[in-house]
């Protein structure tokens, strides 16, 4: 039997939406604590707990880092009893350490899941991403354009003023020169500071959001969930991988990375059917933070599946222990 065949996604899809839950429950009492790697750790080792009781062989392609700077989810970990389909991972399982460690808006824990072979293995350097939401043709706009022409390209399809497009931009100094340059076309940014996967994913749906576009360098493992994501939920994503030395090369080599220039596709990044998984740790656009009530605690979780393009907003109450 194939990899494929195997790859039950809709029965593995509730399992994923518990290790998602459970990682952001495990940071409740890290939330506004001021404690980055804390949260993360909690968050961290929750999700490697779930993970490793579902009946799957996986191996984390996108995770916390090289073996040697992560202590648990680092890249080539294996996952889960063994007794089941080969799966690749790819995880984040706390998107936004400072959102939560300052209670700020966004911070998610992320999780998505496909056929072994199916994730770009992107190596923990930058990538230049660029990403619009569903409905439009193919390589409308591209990473070769400038900011000014992907924001009139945009505004010219849907039929608008560049003022009435919003792109979001992850505020880092870096990208001073590209946020100068879209405001003078008059369209909108909605600066972030932190979280790009969730960046990216506001792009799917605008009319929630009120963000038709992302652009900027963020992280490449940040890029393939974002990919993840958008095969779910529909829309494009590029991705091309920026290296700013010669170890970073080097990375890219050992993942198996040889056109160091090349434009990835959303499908280039994520080249099969996947699941995916997001749990609101804090409240923000896209989904709502934990909420304590009286002996439970309350979480929503974003649950997609690419095969059948359903996207679940699940309620979880789980009581406090």
């Amino acid at each position: 039997m194939t990899a494929r065949a195997d790859f039950n996604d809709r029965m593995l899809s509730l399992g994923l939406a518990r290790v998602a839950e459970q990682a952001a429950i495990a940071t409740v009492n890290l939330i506004g604590r001021g404690d980055e790697k804390a949260a993360d750790q909690a968050a961290v080792n929750a999700m490697r707990q779930q993970l490793n009781l579902l009946d799957i062989a996986g191996v984390v392609v996108i995770g916390e880092g090289e073996r040697d700077e992560a202590p648990m989810l680092f890249i080539g970990e294996e996952v889960g009893t063994g007794n089941g389909p080969g799966v690749d991972i790819a995880l984040d399982p706390l998107e936004g350490t400072t959102l939560t460690a300052k209670d700020m808006p966004n911070a998610l824990t992320v999780i998505a899941m496909g056929p072994r072979g199916s994730m770009l293995h992107a190596p923990d350097v930058y990538m230049e991403k660029l990403a619009i939401g569903p409905g439009f043709a193919e390589g409308l706009v591209t990473l070769d354009m400038t900011p000014r022409e992907r924001v009139a390209a945009l505004a010219k399809v849907k039929g608008c003023s560049p003022r009435d497009i919003t792109v979001c931009v992850l505020e880092r100094p870096r990208h001073e020169d590209m946020i100068a340059e879209i405001r003078s076309t008059g369209a909108a940014i909605r600066l972030i500071t932190d979280g790009d996967v969730a960046g990216v994913m506001h792009c799917a749906e605008p009319n929630q959001t009120g963000i038709d576009m992302y652009m900027g360098t963020g992280g490449a493992p940040e890029g393939v969930l974002a990919a993840a994501a958008l095969k779910c939920m529909g829309g494009q994503i590029q991705g091309r991988l920026l290296f700013r030395n010669d170890d970073e090369k080097g990375r890219a080599a050992k993942a198996g990375i040889t056109d160091l220039n090349k434009i990835y596709s959303r499908d280039e990044m994520v080249t099969e059917d996947v699941i995916f998984a997001a749990t609101g740790v804090t409240s923000g656009s896209l989904l709502a933070g934990i909420k304590r009530e009286v002996g439970f605690y309350t979480t929503e979780t974003l649950l997609m599946r690419s095969k059948t393009g359903s996207v679940r907003r699940m309620t979880y109450r789980n009581p406090m222990h």
